[in-house]
């Protein structure tokens, strides 16, 4: 009878120890892990020891920016924001993941804490600032006027009555269509492509563009019968990193930027995406 009771111990504890095992091996898994489920944020809790990891939310479709490069036979989100965050990720040891979505699913994915930060060549605007937390500017954009030379045209009531072209998405789009409000007949066209903007004004489709700065200064290199005259600056264009309201990479990330200014590094990437 002792013997039948030991046998029955031994057996139950085995029982117990693989029930043990099982709940380890369940506990094991995370969300990332299961099908459909997204990758938690850095700002949620990481299992101890594990690589330290920043969601960056972008919209991969606002080249210099961030686009998708297949040149190499590989689907790659490369950019100027994409550079500046690997440098960022790479000075605080943290890798960065990148995750493309819809430019105005960016601010709902911090606050869903879907994302640590985004980038996205995006402006501190009030709205904006009432939804989310943003870094010190990293880029100063001034909006310019492109058009032939023999245009006449270089200040903003010149656009009068005249074709002007815009990058479709973007800052200048926006300013554009505020400017028509008060400048008669100014007529909008936007297209996708800096390139196509350009091409449209030398054939004399277009009368003028309006374009970043940095990135005229490089097309009027290159298209010597082209000039450009810089706008009044109508308010803060800059780009800053996005983060969800009260986060602590806030102040990490000012220092990193405030490095790189100070270093040359930015600079360094101004000219590697925007120059020539």
């Amino acid at each position: 009878m002792k013997k039948m009771k030991s046998m029955l111990a031994i057996a139950m504890t085995s029982v117990l120890a693989v029930g043990v095992l099982a709940g380890c091996g369940a506990g094991g898994q995370n969300n990332a892990g299961q099908a459909g489920q997204p990758a938690p944020a850095a700002d949620q809790a990481q299992p101890s020891g594990a690589t330290k990891k920043l969601v960056m939310a972008t919209s991969a479709d606002y080249p210099p920016y961030e686009f998708h490069d297949l040149s190499s036979g590989q689907d790659k989100i490369v950019g100027f924001d994409v550079d500046i965050a690997n440098y960022i990720g790479k000075e605080l040891g943290y890798e960065i993941e990148i995750q493309d979505m819809n430019f105005d699913g960016l601010i709902p994915a911090l606050q869903s804490k879907r994302a640590d930060f985004v980038m996205a060549g995006m402006t501190p605007k009030p709205e904006r600032l009432q939804n989310a937390d943003f870094s010190a500017i990293y880029y100063e954009a001034r909006n310019t006027i492109v058009s032939k030379k023999d245009s006449n045209i270089t200040k903003p009531e010149d656009l009068a009555n005249k074709k002007v072209v815009v990058q479709l998405g973007s800052i200048q789009e926006g300013d554009a269509k505020e400017m028509a409000k008060t400048i008669p007949g100014m007529q909008i066209t936007s297209l996708n492509k800096i390139g196509e903007m350009v091409q449209e004004i030398k054939t004399g489709r277009i009368d003028a563009a309006i374009i970043e700065d940095t990135v005229a200064k490089g097309f009027v290199a290159n298209n010597p019968e082209l000039q450009f005259n810089t706008l009044p600056d109508a308010g803060d264009n800059g780009s800053a990193v996005a983060f969800p309201k009260g986060s602590e990479h806030v102040e990490e990330f000012n220092n990193v930027i405030k490095k790189m200014q100070e270093n040359g590094e930015m600079e360094k990437l101004i000219k590697k995406w925007f120059g020539e």
